[in-house]
């Protein structure tokens, strides 16, 4: 059967993977609790039916927020296939991010996850509570549940077996699935319109790179708001893979480690967060193993993929995966054949480590706007050679997409992954979208003779010095990203004399390094101000500014002791930097600097 709009996910499933009782996987009180496809239909059309009977009309929004669970997918395709439009949001935005959205948005109903979702937004859901209907998938006083819809569903499912079919009859591939609203690093966030054509098209191509089937399974614990989580979910479901949910991101190496699944997709900053965690390990061995375990990163950071490499370096690196990189493999299950990582840059020396160890990273590329994917490395594995994976790059574009890059070295983008426009914002649209249908992504890049597309970094965020030269901040901060000391980084200098930085240090790497210098301190408040923690910060910084151009290199630095996550704001919820936000909560340091 053809799927042309995303609910046709479910009867394709059951007609060629009726067998598996493993569809959507979560752990409740110690049991993980598995669902079925029949399980799975069953639900989503007695949500369909239960919201039918509330004589919404047809296009209306629904705004969930909910961690993952097999409940949101329930949700997810028993709204679409009643012609109601899903706004999933994450749950770590702000009150006021949240109150713009439902504004904005004007849905008919919100769905939350749980207690702890509540007490974060309480105040506004009962101001909101007044005029728009709320629910949730666990019990909360003087809250609805969502069983309540289910439950109407059930009684009113077959006078609605007709008027559902008709309904499903009348939604066409071109019509908005989804509207997903940007994670806004500056500004109010843009509502992304997808439609059913949109997501499928990306589906369908994925579906012919990831090469695990119906046997195969996967952790998921990105927010299934991400576009990226969420897509790759529809492909799960296309190609029959088993979709088992962490517990909660705390849990995410203990159930890696329990169900042994075969991949997942992350964004850097996670990946960049095991890594840290591997070498805070490493440095915690013993004399001799601790030396076998850094000569073996060495030999990992000269691995080179689909080059030849000679006798003696092979010899080394067989001795490394056996003592060191077979421990890393089995600290995520031991059975990962495949980790999809995007959303914003990732270092080429990770990538490079983690494939020496034999942990394939594969790199893509893409924006909410496009579905998301624009192109990813790929390939099976393990392999001889992979043609179609360039370190360093986001890999070859995908099929059926068209990229160019503009004068400016701006990314273009055209194809049936494109976004049909920002809901109610015929404005913003327009300056993204070109006469000529080319979506404008506002990345810089390259494309290679092998069709292979690079980011370099995010037009907006570049910058120019006093003297006139253009600054790549994007660029710079993940190579400092690569010290072991260093957790956070934004380089600024726009407009000033020379580039800066203001430094979140790795406070675990700094607090042992602390100890055996014996340095004595309160807090991480009065380390930073350590002269002996400052002149180990320099020599970090003038040895990683041997790799930049002279009007690239840090000139000035500054150690701040604030985390930056999502919740406070200085993050995005897809963890990139808010540059606004950090400059005007550090204008008065920055001062300091340029004085």
């Amino acid at each position: 059967m053809k799927v042309t709009r995303i609910f046709d996910l479910l009867d394709y499933y059951k007609a060629n993977y009726p067998e598996k009782e493993d569809v959507l996987v979560s752990k409740a009180d110690g049991i993980w609790k598995k669902h079925n496809i029949n399980s799975f239909i069953e639900y989503s059309n007695y949500f369909s039916h239960g919201l039918m009977s509330f004589n919404f009309e047809k296009g209306e929004r629904i705004v969930t927020i909910s961690n993952n669970r097999p409940e949101w997918n329930f949700a997810d395709m028993g709204m679409m296939q009643a012609g109601f439009i899903h706004v999933p949001v994450y749950s770590t935005i702000s009150s006021s991010e949240l109150e713009y959205i439902i504004n904005h948005s004007s849905p008919c109903i919100i769905l939350i996850s749980g207690t702890e979702i509540y007490e974060r937004y309480k105040s506004l859901l009962k101001k909101l509570g007044e005029k728009i209907q709320i629910f949730s998938f666990e019990k909360i006083d003087n809250i609805n549940h969502w069983s309540k819809i289910i439950d109407i569903g059930k009684k009113q499912g077959k006078e609605n077996i007709s008027k559902l079919t008709l309904i499903k009859e009348s939604i066409k591939p071109d019509d908005t699935a989804t509207i997903i609203y940007t994670s806004g690093t500056t500004g109010n966030s843009k509502g992304v319109m997808l439609s059913h054509h949109n997501l499928l098209s990306n589906v369908k191509t994925s579906a012919k790179l990831i090469h695990i089937d119906k046997q195969h399974k996967i952790l998921s614990f990105l927010p299934l708001c991400h576009v990226f989580e969420r897509m790759t979910s529809y492909t799960y479901l296309y190609k029959g893979i088993s979709i088992y949910y962490a517990e909660n991101t705390n849990t995410i190496g203990e159930n890696l480690k329990e169900l042994k699944v075969d991949g997942f997709i992350t964004v850097p900053r996670l990946l960049e967060k095991v890594y840290d965690r591997i070498i805070a390990n490493g440095k915690a061995l013993g004399l001799v193993k601790k030396v076998i375990f850094f000569w073996a990163l060495r030999v990992g950071f000269r691995f080179r993929l689909n080059e030849k490499r000679n006798f003696y370096y092979q010899l080394k690196l067989n001795i490394a995966n056996k003592l060191v990189f077979s421990k890393w493999r089995e600290a995520l299950g031991g059975n990962i054949k495949f980790i999809g990582v995007g959303g914003a840059a990732l270092q080429k020396r990770l990538a490079t480590i983690f494939w020496a160890a034999n942990i394939p990273v594969y790199e893509g590329y893409g924006l909410t706007e496009t579905s998301p994917i624009i192109s990813v490395n790929w390939g099976p594995f393990p392999a001889k050679s992979y043609p179609n994976v360039k370190l360093g790059s986001v890999g070859p574009v995908f099929e059926e997409v068209e990229v160019k890059i503009a004068e400016d070295g701006e990314i273009l983008c055209k194809g049936p992954n494109v976004t049909k426009g920002y809901y109610n914002d015929i404005e913003s649209t327009q300056k993204v979208m070109d006469k000529e249908g080319w979506f404008h992504t506002g990345d810089i890049g390259t494309l290679d003779k092998d069709n292979f597309l690079a980011i370099t970094d995010r037009k907006k965020e570049i910058f120019k010095t006093s003297g006139g030269k253009y600054i790549a901040p994007q660029v710079i901060e993940n190579i400092f990203k690569e010290s072991i000391y260093i957790e956070q980084i934004m380089v600024v200098g726009e407009n000033k004399r020379f580039p800066a930085a203001i430094i979140v240090p790795n406070f675990i790497d700094i607090h042992a390094w602390a100890t055996i210098k014996k340095i004595k301190f309160k807090n991480n408040e009065g380390l930073i101000e350590n002269e002996k923690v400052l002149n180990l910060f320099q020599r970090e910084v003038n040895f990683l500014n041997q790799r930049l151009g002279q009007t690239e290199k840090i000139k000035k630095f500054v150690l701040v002791s604030d985390e930056w996550t999502s919740e406070t704001g200085e993050l995005s919820p897809t963890l990139k930097l808010r540059r606004k936000i950090l400059l005007k909560k550090y204008s008065k340091l920055l001062i300091n600097i340029y004085s």
